[in-house]
């Protein structure tokens, strides 16, 4: 049986390992700064000093989005780009939308 793509389904990324790993430890690292500010909160931590542990993993969540939009531009939307799909400029306004509520 063949699997039919709908909307996004089957859509995937086209990252080198390298692109893999580095996201990978970021996101790891992310995911204990995480921990480390529901710990600072059930210690009852002076909540300035949990305010900029949120600021900082803010900013290593920014840095993950900017990887992935730099590799979504040259390798995704190029390669759509080329084959002619310009919807992928309608979906790269919603992205850049996404980002900038931030």
């Amino acid at each position: 049986m063949v699997e039919e793509c709908t909307n996004h389904s089957c859509r995937k990324s086209h990252h080198p390992d390298s692109v893999k790993k580095d996201l990978t430890t970021r996101l790891n690292r992310i995911e204990g700064q995480i921990r480390g500010i529901k710990g600072m909160v059930e210690k009852d931590v002076y909540c300035d000093d949990i305010i900029t542990q949120l600021s900082a993993t803010q900013s290593a969540l920014n840095s993950v989005a900017k990887v992935l939009l730099d590799g979504h531009l040259k390798g995704c939307v190029k390669e759509r780009l080329a084959d002619g799909d310009e919807t992928v400029l309608d979906e790269l306004v919603t992205t850049f939308q996404k980002l900038m509520r931030k």
